[in-house]
C-alpha cells in the first residue's frame, strides 16, 4: 500500500528526508536517526495546499525556536510537499518523529474513518488525514492541541531559511511567494487562498487538498540511498 507522506516542515527538504529513509545524522542534528526498514527514496513528490493553518510553537532542540506545526481545522491554508511512500516508510518516518525506534506498519483504521488519530500525548503524536490525491490517503503528523491552545513561539532564522529551501524545491511557488508564506505563518496571520500566483484562478466550494503544478526549472532533489 502506498500513502502521501505530507510534510510541512523540515522534512519538505529531500536531503533531510532521505536521513529518515536511510538513516543518519542531518547536519547539524543532534541525533542520529535509525531509517527506514525500507530506505529507498519515494516513488515521487509534489508541491500540495492543504486546509488549516501552520503555526509555530514549543522549542526545537535541533533549532532552539519554535517548530512548525499543523492545525487542520484552523483558518486558510498550508502550503507542503507530498512524497509518494509505502505505509512502511510512512509508519517508520512518523515512529523517529514520534521518538519511537520503528518497528511495525501502523492501523490507519482510525485515522482513516475519522480523519485523525492520537497515538499519544507528544507533539507530532496525533495522525492526521486531510484528504486523497489520486486516490491515495495524505497523511501526516502534529501534535494533539490546536493552535490556539499553546503559545506561539518564534522561529530561528536558521530554520524558517530550511522550510524555504523545501518549499523551493517542491517547485510550486517562487521565492517571493515563499518569503511571503512563511512570514505570515511566523506573524501567526492567516495565508488565504489565492496567495501564490498559481493558485490565483482557483475556485473551490470547500476547501480541499490539491496538487500544484511543478515547476520544472527548479531541479529534482536526488534522495540517494542504496
Amino acid at each position: 500500500m502506498h500513502v502521501w507522506y505530507v510534510s510541512y516542515g523540515s522534512n519538505m527538504h529531500g536531503a533531510r528526508l532521505r536521513h529518515y529513509l536511510t538513516g543518519g545524522r542531518p547536519p547539524g542534528g543532534l541525533r542520529t536517526c535509525p531509517g527506514c526498514r525500507d530506505p529507498r527514496p519515494p516513488a515521487r513528490s509534489v508541491p500540495v495546499v492543504l486546509p488549516g493553518s501552520m503555526y509555530f510553537a514549543l522549542e526545537s532542540l535541533n533549532w532552539t525556536g519554535g517548530v512548525a506545526f499543523y492545525d487542520p481545522d484552523g483558518p486558510g491554508e498550508v502550503w507542503a510537499r507530498a512524497h509518494l511512500v509505502t505505509l512502511g516508510q510512512f509508519s517508520d518516518i512518523a515512529a523517529q518523529e514520534m521518538q519511537r525506534a520503528p518497528a511495525a506498519d501502523l492501523d490507519l483504521t482510525e485515522v482513516l474513518e475519522r480523519g485523525r488519530a492520537q497515538l499519544g500525548p507528544g507533539r507530532y503524536e496525533t495522525l492526521v488525514h486531510p484528504g486523497t490525491l489520486e486516490g491515495l490517503p495524505l497523511l501526516t503528523f502534529t501534535a494533539p492541541w490546536s493552535a490556539g491552545e499553546v503559545p506561539r513561539t518564534q522561529p530561528t532564522d536558521a530554520y524558517l531559511a530550511h522550510l524555504s529551501s523545501g518549499l523551493r524545491e517542491a517547485g510550486g511557488w517562487d521565492d517571493e511567494e515563499i518569503t511571503e508564506y512563511l512570514d505570515r505563518c511566523r506573524r501567526g496571520l492567516t495565508v488565504r487562498p489565492g496567495t501564490g500566483r498559481r493558485r490565483r484562478g482557483f475556485r473551490s466550494a470547500a476547501p480541499a487538498p490539491r496538487a500544484l503544478e511543478v515547476d520544472r526549472r527548479v531541479p529534482e532533489p536526488e534522495f540517494g540511498g542504496p
